[in-house]
């Protein structure tokens, strides 16, 4: 009976190339012990990258590794990566060996031409070394001279044998369109394209996976910039944060205007949260990024302020004329401002380089002035991908992410209605607008949404001043809110219908005090009149009793004057 065994697969072990982003696409970086082809025309990165690679092994991993240079001599690699942070001269020697492999030009004439010497050269330099990765740079050079297809894809088994016998971590590269690109394509355990090419006279740089033997990997093409670090890797598909990863914070940061903290349920916005400011030209939405870049250098935290309309130093001047200063905080360090017009290239690259000028200057707060203009900066990716990606970035950092959006002066009808969409995805939503009343624009803010707040549905008037900005309380008359002059002159003309109001009151007041007072010196004269009254009354009452009395007494003294006792007096003087 004849036993079979099951073979289980293994998926590769992975060699980390420190290439920003490239690592997360490839779920960790190049197979490692295996051979990967670097495929893309002049200029598109290809010696970048492979040296990248190897400096990061080399550095970061402890990994030796040898660059061959079959195009260039490493006099010119060197040279022309010096302006990397990477250090060649100080990784070369001990852990980084370059060599020089550029065939001669009778190469072809002479028929007489193999690796088996370089190989033979390299394993004793791998021995040497303990090197674990090696660089095969433009290896379509070399093969271009060999006679025919069949002695190059000799060629090609002979050097495919050599690196598997040793274990090495490979990379080669060849320019597209080489005759035996595709023969190595289906050799390789790992093939990455690399592209560059202009779209609407904009510069992009693209790669993608082609193939990876064993495990799984982003398929889709991401964008990449070259940078003072190497290639920059923009996931082109926007990861979704993992239920749990993402800490949601209860803090609430200052929007740099008070009377708008109190319309936002009397805190601001919460801390990562993502903010979208939308408006017309001329509604101050910079003035509402300055705000909020300012009150957050002012908690000592460090902000990126990104401007597309504006020279920075442009920026900084006008904000300073509304009681904005943001150049004593670009001076402490605090902040960062970046003009744009200094980042060439797609919505891609712009994405990218924000988020390197995040990293760099460990910044807490971001500002983009207006996110908008990346919809015609020629991206041929969804521009809805590029603000779900800045979005999920930002939050996975916990960075507070304000963003302005320019909407077009003819769509009145179509609120934050750009090609981004960033309005679906934001936490915040503040819309500016104008509003034409009595001959006059005045500016007005509305918050249509702010999830987990409570927030104001009233219509405000945007007052910018020397000293600052703020927000005027609503005014509404005959069911319009009122704003600008057409406010004042209602205000003033209701102020004057109080005075008035108010005179009046005071003058009845003072006729009725007068009334009051008259009637009071009245009711005080009847009442002396009567106690007058009251007095006579008592006199007249004490004289006739006085005089009852006396008359009294005289009819007695007269009665004892003639002997006769009072009773018989009484009795002779009575009638019968």
């Amino acid at each position: 009976m004849k036993t079979t065994h099951r073979v289980v697969s293994k998926a590769p072990d992975k060699a980390p190339t420190g290439i920003i982003g490239f690592d997360d696409i490839t779920g960790g970086g190049l197979p490692r012990g295996r051979t990967t082809l670097l495929v893309g025309g002049p200029g598109s990165g290809k010696t970048v990258f492979a040296l990248e690679f190897l400096v990061h092994g080399a550095r970061s991993l402890e990994e030796p590794g040898i660059f061959v240079a079959f195009e260039e001599s490493s006099q010119r690699i060197l040279a022309n990566a010096h302006s990397f942070d990477w250090n060649l001269p100080g990784l070369q020697g001990s852990k980084l060996s370059f060599v020089d492999a550029q065939p001669a030009a009778d190469l072809m004439q002479s028929g007489e031409f193999d690796l088996g010497g370089l190989l033979a050269a390299l394993q004793a330099m791998v021995t040497e070394t303990g090197a674990q990765r090696i660089v095969f740079d433009a290896l379509d050079v070399m093969l271009a001279l060999l006679s025919d297809s069949a002695a190059r894809r000799t060629e090609i088994y002979r050097l495919h044998d050599w690196l598997l016998k040793h274990e090495l971590t490979a990379v080669i590269t060849a320019k597209a369109g080489a005759d035996e690109r595709t023969f190595m394509q289906f050799m390789v355990d790992c093939a990455v394209i690399l592209g560059h090419e202009v779209v609407k006279g904009v510069s992009q740089r693209n790669l993608r996976v082609q193939k990876y033997r064993g495990t799984r990997f982003d398929e889709n093409q991401s964008p990449f910039l070259i940078g003072n670090h190497g290639l920059e890797v923009e996931v082109a598909v926007a990861r979704p944060l993992e239920r749990g990863s993402l800490k949601a914070s209860s803090e609430r940061v200052s929007s740099g205007v008070e009377r708008l903290d109190t319309m936002l349920g009397g805190g601001g916005y919460y801390r990562g949260a993502s903010v979208l400011i939308t408006g017309f030209p001329g509604t101050a939405k910079t003035t509402l990024c300055g705000t909020f870049a300012e009150a957050a250098c002012q908690r000592s935290e460090r902000t990126l302020f990104v401007s597309f309309d504006s020279d920075a130093n442009e920026v900084i001047r006008d904000l300073a004329s509304v009681g904005i200063r943001l150049a004593r905080h670009e001076k402490s360090g605090h902040l960062r401002m970046v003009s744009a017009r200094t980042i060439a290239g797609s919505a891609e690259l712009y994405l990218a380089r924000i988020k390197a000028l995040a990293k760099e200057h460990e910044a807490r707060c971001v500002v983009i002035d207006p996110v908008s203009t990346w919809s015609k900066s020629g991206s041929d990716l969804s521009a809805y991908s590029i603000a779900e990606r800045l979005i999920n970035w930002s939050k996975a950092e916990g960075i507070t992410l304000l963003c302005s959006s320019l909407l077009d002066e003819m769509a009145l009808h179509t609120e934050g209605g750009s090609s981004l969409q960033i309005s679906e995805l934001a936490d915040t939503w503040i819309h500016l607008n104008h509003m034409e009343q009595a001959g006059e624009r005045n500016r007005s803010l509305s918050i249509i949404k702010s999830r987990g707040t409570a927030h104001s549905n009233q219509v405000r008037e945007l007052i910018l001043s020397d000293e600052g900005v703020t927000l005027a309380d609503t005014y509404a008359a005959g069911g319009e809110v009122l704003m600008g002059t057409l406010r004042w002159q209602k205000e003033r003309a209701e102020h004057a219908a109080a005075e008035v109001t108010e005179v009046a009151g005071r003058l009845k007041r003072v006729r009725l005090e007068a009334e009051e007072a008259e009637l009071e010196v009245q009711l005080k004269s009847l009442g002396v009149e009567l106690e007058a009254k009251k007095v006579e009354k008592s006199l007249l009452e004490r004289t006739t009793a006085t005089r009852e009395g006396e008359l009294a007494r005289g009819r007695t003294r007269i009665g004892e004057l003639r002997g006769a006792d009072v009773d018989g007096y009484k009795d002779k003087e009575s009638p019968t």
